[in-house]
C-alpha cells in the first residue's frame, strides 16, 4: 500500500518580502534609474559580503540587538577558531571596513555607491522590513572633506527621488553641531540621551520627550525648554543664520547648515528645508544630517532617505583620519510604501519584460520564419517571448492579454503583421525596421 504523501503548506515569513513579476519589473526599473543618477555624478559601485565579523560591526560601539548572528546548524561547540559572523544591518560600516582594508588601492576623495540587501530584526509593518534593499552613496577623503560634498549628496538623492515619479519629496537637513554646541555650553559631555530623545520627537511628542530629557539626560526645566525651542526651528539659510550661537561649536553648525542650504537653492521651493528636529539616532554622525518626507503620501510619516556626515567612521579600522558624508535610500521601504498607498504612481503594468509576443503559426511552414524573426528582433534590443505551442490564435492572444504584453507578432504565409494590444489595431511590419510607436 502506497504511503500517503505529506504536503507542507508554506507561508510567508514576516518582514521578508517577495513581489509579483509585475512589481519586480518596476523595482528593476527603479534600480536602473538610481544607478544611472549615481554614476552620472561619478560614484563608482562596490559590493561587500552579506556578512561581517561581529567585531567589525561592534567597533563603533555596542552591537545592536536587531543584528542577525550567523551560526552553522551543526557546529563543534569546542571549536573557538571560527569568527563570529552577522548579517550587516547597514552598508556604512561595511563600506568603512572596505575603505580601511583597501586604502592604498583607492583614489580619494573616494565616491562609492552600493545597492544591496541588509538585515535587521525589527517588528515588520508597512515600510519596515527585516530584509530589504538600501541604495547608498558615500564620499570619503583623507584628513579633510570639503563641505560642498554635503550639498552634493543631497542634490544627488533629490534627483533620484524626483525621477521615481512618487510625488513631491522634501529633504529635511540639519547640523548636529547646533544642538551639540548648546549642550556643550552647559557643560554636558554625553549628548546621546538628548539626541536620541529629540530623534523621537515627531513619533512621541513633546510631553514624552520632556520626560525622557528629564529622566535620562538630567536636564532642568529651563534647559529642556531651550532644547525644544531650538529644535522647533525650520526654514531656509537666512532663517538658520538668525540663530544666536552659544559657543563656537554651535556657530560652526549654523554656518555649515546655511552653506549647504545655500548650495541647494537651485532646487524647487518645496525640495529642501533646514529642520533642527532632525538629529538622527546613530552616534557616529557629527555634522550635517538628512531625512526625507513624502509630501504627497500623508499616510506615511517616516523617512525613506537619510544619512549624514561622520568625522572618522573608518578610523576604527585604520590609523588614518577619514571623514565622510553619505546618504541612503531605504529602497524596499520606499517601494513598499508606494506599492500599498499609491500604486497609481508606481505604474505597475506588464507581468513580464517582453515588448512583443511572437505567436506560433498554425501553418507549420511559417514556424522557422517566426523563430528567425524573434532572433532578429532580440538582436535589435526588443524583448520577445515566443508562445509555447501552436494553438489557435485566439488562445495565444488571450495569453498575451493576460500578461499585458504590448504587441503581438503574427506570421501568415510569410507575411508579418503586428497587433497593438492597447489600441487594438493591426498592420504590416518589417522585423528589420519595426519599432514600437512612442518608444
Amino acid at each position: 500500500m502506497s504511503k500517503e504523501k505529506r504536503i507542507y503548506k508554506p507561508k510567508s515569513i514576516a518582514g521578508f518580502p517577495e513581489w509579483l513579476p509585475e512589481e519586480r519589473l518596476v523595482e528593476q526599473k527603479w534600480f536602473d534609474h538610481i544607478r544611472r543618477v549615481f554614476e552620472s555624478y561619478g560614484f563608482c559601485n562596490i559590493e561587500t559580503p552579506s556578512v561581517e565579523e561581529l567585531d567589525v560591526l561592534s567597533a563603533k560601539g555596542e552591537v545592536d540587538k536587531e543584528i542577525y548572528v550567523i551560526e552553522r546548524l551543526h557546529k563543534d561547540e569546542d571549536d573557538k577558531s571560527e569568527a563570529r559572523l552577522a548579517l550587516h544591518f547597514d552598508q556604512t560600516v561595511p563600506m568603512a571596513r572596505y575603505v580601511a582594508m583597501r586604502f592604498n588601492d583607492l583614489v580619494f576623495p573616494f565616491k562609492r555607491y552600493q545597492m544591496q540587501r541588509v538585515w535587521r530584526g525589527e517588528r515588520p509593518q508597512m515600510g519596515r522590513m527585516r530584509e530589504f534593499y538600501q541604495c547608498d552613496i558615500d564620499i570619503i577623503n583623507v584628513d579633510n572633506l570639503p563641505l560642498s560634498f554635503d550639498a552634493e549628496v543631497a542634490a544627488v538623492m533629490y534627483e533620484v527621488l524626483e525621477g521615481l515619479n512618487i510625488g513631491r519629496v522634501q529633504l529635511r537637513i540639519n547640523n548636529r553641531k547646533i544642538l551639540m554646541g548648546l549642550l556643550e555650553s552647559w557643560g554636558l559631555q554625553d549628548f546621546v540621551p538628548v539626541t536620541r530623545a529629540v530623534d523621537k520627537l515627531e513619533k512621541i511628542g513633546k510631553e514624552e520627550v520632556t520626560k525622557i530629557l528629564k529622566a535620562e539626560a538630567n536636564l532642568s526645566a529651563d534647559q529642556i525648554e531651550k532644547v525644544l525651542s531650538l529644535v522647533s526651528i525650520k526654514g531656509n539659510a537666512a532663517d538658520i543664520r538668525k540663530i544666536s550661537p552659544a559657543n563656537d561649536t554651535m556657530k560652526s553648525g549654523i554656518e555649515e547648515l546655511a552653506f549647504v542650504l545655500d548650495h541647494l537653492a537651485h532646487l524647487p521651493g518645496h525640495a529642501v528645508v533646514g529642520d533642527l528636529t532632525i538629529v538622527r539616532g546613530l552616534d557616529y554622525y557629527t555634522g550635517t544630517v538628512y531625512e526625507t518626507q513624502l509630501l504627497d503620501v500623508p499616510e506615511f510619516t517616516g523617512s525613506v532617505c537619510s544619512g549624514g556626515r561622520y568625522d572618522d567612521l573608518a578610523g576604527s579600522y585604520i590609523n588614518k583620519h577619514l571623514p565622510g558624508v553619505g546618504i541612503s535610500i531605504g529602497f524596499s521601504r520606499l517601494f513598499d510604501v508606494m506599492r500599498q498607498t499609491r500604486p497609481d504612481l508606481l505604474g505597475i503594468g506588464p507581468k513580464g519584460p517582453a515588448h512583443v509576443m511572437m505567436t506560433v503559426p498554425e501553418n507549420e511552414a511559417d514556424r522557422p520564419l517566426a523563430y528567425e524573426t524573434a532572433r532578429t528582433l532580440r538582436k535589435r534590443g526588443i524583448n520577445v517571448e515566443m508562445y509555447h505551442a501552436p494553438k489557435k490564435m485566439g488562445d495565444q492572444l488571450k495569453y498575451a492579454s493576460k500578461k499585458l504584453v504590448p504587441y503581438v507578432w503574427m506570421i501568415r504565409d510569410g507575411k508579418h503583421e503586428v497587433k497593438d494590444m492597447t489600441a487594438q489595431t493591426q498592420g504590416e511590419a518589417d522585423p528589420r525596421t519595426w519599432s514600437a510607436p512612442n518608444s
